[in-house]
């Protein structure tokens, strides 16, 4: 089985986010969602995994994250994608790309 890590870049009451890791690559995206009985999770991979190791990446993430939160839970259910990261957006982005559009100027790359 292969060890995972993951980096928390977002965390708040009730939700997590983190990129996940294997060895030095980037293997995707968790978003983790904790309701009164239930941990909801979104996982984003940007490359392939067979079954086998789709779960074992899930009961991973369970032990490591979930489990260890202490947030008592009846079920933990994992929605999986697979996709690549397009780029992270922001307010200032989509502002200065709305002026460059209203001034007929092609906005800076």
């Amino acid at each position: 089985m292969a060890a995972y890590s993951y980096n928390r870049h977002v965390r708040t009451a009730f939700s997590e986010g983190y990129e996940v890791r294997r060895d030095e690559r980037r293997v995707g995206h968790l978003d983790l969602h904790y309701a009164s009985q239930e941990v909801y999770a979104t996982l984003i991979l940007e490359e392939d995994l067979n079954e086998e190791a789709l779960l074992a990446l899930i009961e991973e993430v369970d032990e490591d994250l979930v489990l260890s939160a202490e947030t008592p839970r009846q079920d933990f259910l994992v929605s999986v994608y697979h996709g690549r990261d397009v780029g992270l957006y922001n307010d200032d982005f989509l502002r200065d790309r709305a002026r460059a559009a209203a001034e007929g100027g092609a906005p800076d790359a």
